[in-house]
C-alpha cells in the first residue's frame, strides 16, 4: 500500500512523497533489477545513480531523473533538499530497513535515482587521446579509471568485451560523476579497433618493455589496461607499444587502476 505525503521544507512545497512499504512494490521490484543485472540495465536502457553527489552532478548537467528513492531521515536533510529542488519527479520514501536492503553504498545519505543510460551518437575519434581498458572486470578499478582520465583530459573511453559494465551502480559510484564529461563505447572488439588509430598506442606491461617515463607522450596518444591477473591480452601486446612503469620496490605488479592513473598523468605533465 502506498500512502501519500505532502512535504514542506523551509516554507518551499515540494513534490508529494509516496511512502513504499512492501519489496514486492513493482517500483521496488524494477528498482532492484537495475541495481543488480546487466541485462535488466540493458534492456530497460536505465540505470541507478547512487548518493547525493551523483545525482547532484547528473542534474547539474541538464539531465532528467525519473524517480528518486529515499528514506524519511534523509529526506529532510540539506543535500536532499538541494536535489528535490531540482528535480520535478516523484519521491519515493522507503523504510530504513527496505533501503538498506537495496542499496549496495551502506552508510552514506539515502538516495537512489533512477536514469536513463546515455546513448552516444559521437563516432569514435582515432586521432584523439583514447582510454583502452581490455577485459578490466573490477567495478572499482573500471571507475577509478574513468575517473583518473576525465582528470587528465582523456575524453574517449572504450571497453572491450568481458569489462565490468560501464554504466553500472558500482562503476559510477567509483566514478564519482567522471561518466558525465565523457564518451563511452562498450563491448567492443580490440581486433577492429587498433589498428584504426593513426596515434602511437602503448600498453602497459611488467614485463620487457621500456619505461613510461622515456616516451614523448606530448601529442595525442592512445593507451590499453589489461585485465586484472592476466595483464594486457596477447593481440594487445602484439598491436602496440608496451610501457612499463619502474618498480624499484621490486613489486611484481602495481593495481591496473594506480597503474593507468601514473600513465595519464605522466602525459599531463609532459604537456603542461
Amino acid at each position: 500500500m502506498e500512502v501519500s505525503k505532502h512535504a514542506y521544507f523551509h516554507g518551499y512545497f515540494h513534490m508529494p512523497a509516496f511512502f513504499l512499504e512492501s519489496k514486492d512494490n513493482p517500483k521496488i521490484k524494477h528498482l532492484r533489477g537495475l541495481i543488480e543485472q546487466s541485462s535488466f540495465r540493458k534492456k530497460n536502457r536505465q540505470t541507478v545513480l547512487e548518493g547525493t553527489h551523483l545525482s547532484l552532478a547528473w542534474l547539474e548537467q541538464n539531465r532528467s531523473i525519473h524517480s528518486i528513492f529515499t528514506t524519511e531521515v534523509a529526506y529532510s536533510h540539506p543535500d536532499l533538499e538541494k536535489i528535490v529542488s531540482m528535480y520535478e519527479g516523484n519521491v519515493f520514501v522507503l523504510s530504513e530497513s527496505l533501503y538498506n536492503d537495496i542499496s549496495t553504498l551502506g552508510t552514506s545519505l539515502a538516495c537512489l535515482a533512477i536514469v536513463d543510460l546515455p546513448s552516444s551518437n559521437q563516432a569514435l575519434n582515432f586521432k584523439e587521446d583514447t582510454l583502452i581498458l581490455d577485459n578490466i572486470q573490477d567495478p572499482g578499478n573500471v571507475g577509478t579509471l574513468l575517473r583518473s582520465a576525465a582528470a587528465a583530459g582523456i575524453e574517449q573511453v572504450v571497453c572491450t568485451k568481458g569489462s565490468a559494465s560501464i554504466w553500472s551502480p558500482r562503476v559510477l559510484r567509483a566514478g564519482m560523476g567522471a561518466h558525465f564529461s565523457l564518451q563511452t563505447y562498450e563491448n567492443i572488439a580490440l581486433e577492429d579497433l587498433l589498428e584504426k588509430f593513426t596515434i602511437p598506442v602503448y600498453v602497459t606491461s611488467s614485463h620487457q618493455s621500456e619505461s613510461v617515463y622515456s616516451k614523448n607522450l606530448r601529442k595525442q596518444c592512445v593507451w590499453i589496461l589489461g585485465n586484472e591477473g592476466q595483464g594486457a591480452s596477447n593481440y594487445a601486446l602484439k598491436h602496440a607499444e608496451a610501457v612499463s612503469i619502474p618498480q624499484p620496490g621490486g613489486q611484481e605488479s602495481l593495481n591496473v587502476a594506480i597503474a593507468g592513473s601514473i600513465c595519464f598523468f605522466e602525459m599531463v605533465r609532459q604537456r603542461l
